[in-house]
């Protein structure tokens, strides 16, 4: 490895996800295994403008591994976004004797990132923070399978409710621009139908489901709705439709929202930010930069900063194949 990095920064940036303080706690300890400094940046990109740092060592994140959201704080930083403000970042990090930082975020963050490597040749390396699970070059991002998990438990609870009270239940979970809760959470928790970005499954396509759920002799049911699915503009919209059109119905709205992105995060989440923590770390190591840590068929790997910013994820066809043989 090239022995150049004495001092390495991490901050965590954008949304934030379970697994984040497990990912600081690997890029703090992988630190104090190979004898590099540490700092910690507070609010991720403002930090950098403000030179909010902290001294990390490996008992500084004594007790994180298990903890939801970040200690670390996170911030979307406008001043960040201009000329002006990245210099300050790099006049604060060069006195500070910073000489790498991994950034720990989405691609808005993986952007930022990008954008100062170009403008100062500062190394730069990222880990895939964010529920979504929709950046390319990973097969998963952080946070994403304790959110998955997060879903399916609360829709097992409103499955009790729907049941007693023969109700129809909307469940929107979150996935602006991709499925992947939804799918996955849909089928894991036995949903009558799921509606992903995807897949425009149509509006009267929903209403013959429905139908054909009530004859079949089901008194109660559960949608799990993408917020980014296109049928209707909001989930509640899909509400009134069906209130207007299937008056058998007792339709009700669930929202689980921000809720998806806190608590502990799974064993899986715990030991993939490890990984992630001690390849980016010894990634700048070997003088890389630019790239974000990933997996690949449960292998680490290296994506260039730029395709893992502009690649879409792909929802699985076999999981939508599976979904339409399960909600029959």
């Amino acid at each position: 490895m090239i022995d150049k990095m004495k001092k390495i920064a991490v901050l965590t940036s954008g949304g934030d996800a379970p697994g984040m303080n497990a990912a600081i706690r690997s890029v703090v300890r992988t630190c104090a295994y190979y004898k590099i400094d540490c700092v910690g940046v507070y609010r991720g990109y403002d930090g950098l403008l403000d030179a909010d740092f902290v001294a990390l060592d490996a008992r500084s994140v004594r007790g994180v591994i298990n903890k939801g959201g970040t200690f670390l704080k996170s911030a979307r930083c406008k001043r960040f976004m201009t000329p002006e403000g990245r210099k300050i970042a790099y006049d604060n990090l060069t006195k500070a004797g910073i000489d790498g930082i991994v950034l720990i975020g989405g691609d808005g963050t993986f952007t930022g990132g990008l954008v100062f490597n170009s403008e100062y040749g500062f190394p730069v390396m990222g880990i895939p923070g964010t529920i979504d699970n929709d950046i390319n070059g990973t097969d998963r991002t952080l946070g994403y399978d304790t959110a998955l998990n997060t879903a399916v438990e609360a829709i097992d609870k409103i499955r009790d409710t729907a049941h007693s009270h023969d109700r129809l239940f909307f469940v929107e979970v979150m996935g602006r621009d991709v499925g992947h809760i939804a799918i996955n959470a849909g089928i894991g928790a036995g949903a009558e139908e799921i509606l992903v970005p995807e897949e425009d499954m149509g509006i009267d396509r929903l209403v013959e489901s429905l139908e054909r759920s009530k004859k079949s002799g089901k008194t109660s049911s559960i949608v799990v709705v993408a917020e980014g699915d296109k049928i209707g503009k909001s989930v509640f919209e899909l509400k009134d439709y069906v209130d207007e059109n299937l008056e058998e119905y007792d339709v009700r709205v669930s929202v689980l929202g921000h809720m998806q992105r806190g608590g502990s995060p799974t064993c899986y989440d715990r030991v993939l930010a490890s990984r992630m923590g001690v390849k980016a770390v010894e990634s700048l190591m070997e003088g890389k930069s630019n790239y974000m840590v990933g997996t690949i068929h449960d292998k680490m790997s290296l994506t260039p900063l730029e395709e893992a910013i502009k690649g879409k994820t792909k929802l699985n066809k076999e999981l939508i194949r599976v979904s339409d043989i399960m909600t029959t």
